[in-house]
């Protein structure tokens, strides 16, 4: 039952011919390229996937990218917006051999539903028109709808490590002492319940995102890419470490590498343009993700672990958008009036 009281207000007609305004201009178009990527990603798993319950996920994913991409070209078009191109079929390869095993693709899933959420989310309180803002309510709740049935998968065939169990608190507390912010020196405390969840969510996304990289590295062709792919691959490695470290000093687990997941295969099923473009769009929510972290953060160890790996991310998205920008491959986000 809705235990909001409903509001009477005397609204006017909705007037779908006024210009989108700036952010329902600039979150439409963001969601648009990112469901053009995955709905020419999925097709590739979907042509290797043996196991029926993740097809289904790889197929509800599909489904609501090719849906998302309908319901904003209708934005768009009666906006007399022109329409992205993002990407087409020219960067996918139906045809390639198997480059990640069927399990990979649940960590992907819920990865890119993640990546949704944080723009769909941010979108609802900044859209004030009523139609646009529901759509963005619809786009959250379907994709927090596959990511519940992701984790359900996840968590039935033991693909993860379960998030930590810590101690029930036996009564409320408040924090007396200023060495509760302490990290090296002095009395340093125990983790606290949201610390904890953002090193997992972390190094859950970061696992995810260097084995799909693995395979981007293994596939790319050309070498400036590949060089890169290196150096995020390093990147994402150490990231892993040092979060972990940090849950395994108080015994605490951790998410594992999936790596395994990832074939030998060096046959490209998608072109090097989607696979940069991917990971300059990966590399990017990253520091969104790392940003909410530090939010919740009470550590001064933590903060700075966090800050450093937000630089670093920041430099690798900024070479990544100088190599798109090079070949012509970066797409711009609609931006205002050059009054000078």
């Amino acid at each position: 039952m809705n235990v909001l009281k409903p509001l009477s207000l005397s609204t006017q007609e909705l007037d779908e011919s006024q210009p989108l305004t700036v952010v329902e201009m600039g979150k439409l178009w963001v969601t648009y390229m990112g469901n053009s990527m995955s709905s020419h990603i999925l097709p590739y798993f979907l042509q290797h996937c043996e196991d029926e319950t993740i097809r289904t996920l790889l197929e509800n994913g599909l489904e609501l990218s090719n849906d998302f991409l309908q319901r904003i070209e209708k934005f768009f078009k009666d906006a007399n917006f022109p329409i992205p191109i993002g990407f087409t079929e020219e960067d996918v390869n139906l045809g390639a051999p198997r480059l990640y095993r069927d399990e990979f693709y649940a960590h992907y899933l819920k990865y890119a539903a993640k990546a949704g959420m944080s723009i769909y989310a941010v979108a609802i309180p900044l859209v004030m028109r009523e139609d646009i803002r529901e759509f963005f309510v619809y786009a959250n709740q379907c994709t927090m709808i596959l990511t519940g049935q992701v984790n359900n998968l996840i968590y039935d065939k033991k693909l993860v490590v379960k998030p930590p169990i810590i101690p029930t608190p036996e009564k409320s507390d408040f924090i007396n002492k200023q060495s509760y912010l302490n990290g090296w020196l002095g009395e340093v405390r125990p983790l606290h319940a949201m610390e904890i969840i953002h090193l997992y969510d972390n190094i859950e996304n970061n696992t995810t995102s260097k084995a799909f990289l693995l395979g981007f590295y293994q596939t790319v062709k050309d070498e400036k890419i590949k060089t890169l792919f290196k150096r995020g691959l390093g990147m994402t490695d150490k990231a892993v470490k040092q979060f972990a470290e940090k849950l395994h000093n108080e015994n605490l687990q951790a998410p594992s590498y999936i790596d395994h997941l990832v074939t030998t295969s060096t046959y490209p099923p998608f072109s090097d343009k989607i696979m940069l473009y991917h990971k300059f769009d990966m590399f990017s929510m990253k520091i969104r993700t790392l940003g909410n972290s530090i939010a919740v953060n009470g550590r001064r160890d933590i903060s700075a672990l966090y800050g450093r790996a937000m630089v670093n991310n920041g430099l690798f998205a900024d070479d990544a958008a100088n190599i798109l920008i090079d070949k012509g491959w970066l797409e711009s986000p609609p931006k205002a009036f050059d009054r000078k």
